[in-house]
């Protein structure tokens, strides 16, 4: 049987690049060669893209050529640029590890659609809608899925601190991890969040701050054929939780612990797990997501956010939980080409409802 050949694309334009690469080379150690004929095509900061011998600490460098992904189904595949010439390379499908602007929010994804070549993960309206917190929170409620109080300031508008209750959390509307989150608690401190916030978004996100834990839940699959990981809780020493924007994130956070099965009660389990079902579902994920949520002391959930392309590194929570299921992150990558193909999940393993 034929080698599936699958263009792995990481790196990007976004805040989020180091991490992509992270991604990169984590999947990279754990795609089976006897299955799998990788091409690993790298983004640039600045926004080049290079075909490369893989997402190693030099990938830029060596020897990379520059290539793009050919839009024209008639080119179908990966163009390859020479001096005054280009060849063409054809791939079964595309693993995209970008993460954040550029690789959540549905740009990547309008370019794969128009190439027509099958990709990994949410389509363009679930990665745009996903991505812009105020939308996701609307279509949840109207799903009847709680969400935080909250508010949007536009680039040209002016909040007025007295009248919000606070604490309040000010994001970025559209951006990933926590790049521009700012912890408010006073009324004279919240422009100068919203000015921070405004460097990675001119559209801002306030919300009132949820009393209660941080729970996630990784899901992979289509509709009703969802397979999900275990759930985990984020346990915080001081502060709120800061994801990719540790020192040190391979040694672990400077403020949080991901207890993982999540210490928890069954019945907040089975709450947490069909909560976030229902958000995959309603926002039209398909693919794979991590839907993170807020644990209440009255036993209640909130939707915290959904991340269409959750980080793959050694230390992120998407490929833990899925293992702690007891699918480790080759049989994910495994599924996940099983499903862009064929739309049907690998049975065994993890809960699957």
């Amino acid at each position: 049987m034929d080698k599936l050949k699958i263009a792995i694309i990481f790196g990007g334009a976004s805040e989020e690049h180091p991490v992509s690469v992270k991604s990169a080379r984590q999947v990279a150690g754990n795609l089976d060669p006897d299955k799998y004929d990788p091409y690993y095509v790298g983004i640039t900061k600045s926004g080049a893209w290079r075909l490369c011998d893989g997402p190693g600490e030099n990938w830029e460098n060596g020897t990379s050529r520059p290539a793009v992904l050919s839009p024209d189904r008639s080119a179908q595949g990966l163009l390859v640029l020479g001096e005054g010439r280009y060849e063409t390379v054809g791939v079964d499908l595309v693993l995209s590890v970008l993460h954040g602007k550029l690789g959540e929010d549905g740009a990547i994804q309008g370019l794969l659609e128009l190439s027509g070549i099958p990709y990994v993960g949410c389509d363009i309206q679930s990665s745009a809608l996903c991505m812009d917190k105020s939308l996701a929170y609307l279509v949840a409620r109207n799903a009847g899925i709680a969400t935080p109080n909250f508010w949007i300031v536009t680039a040209d508008e002016h909040v007025d601190a007295d009248q919000l209750t606070y604490p309040v959390f000010v994001k970025p509307c559209r951006s990933g991890s926590s790049f521009g989150v700012s912890k408010v608690s006073r009324a004279e401190d919240l422009q100068a969040a919203v000015d921070v916030a405004r460097q990675y978004d001119a559209k801002v996100l306030i919300e009132e701050a949820v009393v209660g834990s941080e729970v996630g839940c990784a899901i992979l699959g289509h509709d009703l054929d969802l397979t999900t990981g275990e759930v985990d809780r984020i346990a915080l020493s001081h502060g709120f939780f800061k994801i990719h924007q540790e020192k040190q994130p391979e040694s672990g956070s400077d403020n949080s612990v991901a207890i993982v099965p999540a210490d928890i009660s069954p019945e907040a389990r089975s709450l947490v797990l069909e909560t976030a079902r229902a958000v995959y579902r309603a926002l039209g994920c398909g693919g794979l997501a991590r839907v993170d949520l807020f644990l209440k002391d009255d036993g209640t959930v909130v939707l915290n956010e959904v991340n269409t392309l959750p980080g793959l590194t050694s230390y992120s929570r998407y490929p833990r939980m899925m293992a702690a299921a007891g699918v480790p992150l080759s049989d994910v990558i495994d599924r996940m080409v099983s499903l862009t193909l064929t739309g049907k999940a690998l049975t065994g393993g993890a809960d699957a409802v």
